[in-house]
């Protein structure tokens, strides 16, 4: 299985909207067989900071995710509102409960 860990810095005045965009592109991620968990969560440190935890059953999973219209299209959408370039990370599960 794979995890990833994305961490977005979102422009401000732009939480809502981005909160927004990424509850829609996670009602299609619902529909995906391979994706086992996606949850958005924001750092209370920083509310201008979401971080969107992943689980794929396996790289093509990931791969089918990465590359769905869906997907694509959101991307094209949250670039416009992010204060930076998003820090990704694409991790091995070795065990989990």
């Amino acid at each position: 299985m794979l995890g990833v860990i994305a961490e977005l810095s979102i422009q401000d005045g732009k939480v809502d909207e981005a909160i927004g965009l990424i509850k829609t592109l996670m009602a299609e991620v619902a529909k995906e067989e391979g994706t086992l968990g996606y949850t958005m969560n924001r750092d209370p440190s920083n509310p201008n900071v979401i971080i969107i935890m992943e689980r794929y059953k396996d790289k093509a999973a990931l791969d089918h995710h990465s590359s769905a219209a869906y997907f694509t299209s959101f991307l094209g959408q949250i670039q416009g509102i992010l204060a930076g370039k998003p820090e990704i990370r694409v991790m091995e599960e070795i065990h989990s409960i």
